[in-house]
């Protein structure tokens, strides 16, 4: 049997979505991977608490201290190689990677992002102003979407996405945690599961997910 492949999980704040992760590997759903490293871009994210309960080992790359983009991506890729790592998973990750750094894990970084990509999507949409775009467009369906990193942000192939329902009364943060709780909590782990287990190839890029 082959060796799971080491996934590392990149994140910046509270980590639910590597929460959701490390319960899917609980559960053997990650059986062909498995969480070795959690780098957060925050010294202060409470995911590294979650990590270190799990004992999982952690890292932190601070662009405000490292003070430029090489600097933090050559924490980062520090870190990635003293783990041997064989797949980055962005979960809640707020920053943008260049794409000289990108360029080096060609189909090998996944990204969660809390809309329906094409949709609210791209530079500036992130966190909270994601769902305060979408509530001020009067959207009624709104989601999350897992997706391959490419040079370009949020570009990428779609792996999954899931659809969840917009309210009247909704406010971003309503918005935001149903969409956690029902869209990516649940298509993330289950992308990183599909990934490991040899399952996607990517073609004129899109993804075809094999044997599903």
């Amino acid at each position: 049997m082959a060796e799971p492949l080491r996934i590392a999980v990149l994140v910046s704040g509270g980590g639910t979505n590597l929460q959701a992760l490390m319960d899917a590997e609980d559960k053997g759903i990650l059986h062909s991977g498995e969480i070795v490293l959690v780098i957060a871009s925050n010294p202060t994210a409470f995911a590294l608490t979650r990590a270190k309960k799990k004992n999982i080992a952690t890292a932190v790359a601070w662009k405000r201290e490292l003070g430029s983009q090489e600097a933090f991506e050559a924490e980062i890729e520090k870190q990635l190689a003293a783990h041997k790592i064989d797949i980055i998973v962005l979960a809640g990750f707020m920053n943008i990677l260049s794409a000289n750094f990108t360029s080096k894990w060609p189909e090998r970084i996944i990204n969660v992002h809390p809309a329906l990509i094409p949709s609210f999507c791209g530079k500036g949409f992130y966190g909270l102003h994601v769902h305060e775009a979408a509530l001020a467009k009067g959207v009624k369906v709104s989601g999350a979407t897992v997706h391959i990193v490419t040079p370009e942000c949020d570009a990428g192939p779609i792996i999954l996405q899931k659809a969840v329902e917009g309210r009247q009364d909704d406010t971003p943060e309503v918005l935001q945690r149903r969409i956690m709780e029902e869209a990516e909590w649940k298509i993330l782990p289950e992308a990183v599961r599909l990934f490991c287990e040899d399952k996607i190839t990517v073609e004129n890029n899109k993804v075809y997910i094999k044997g599903e």
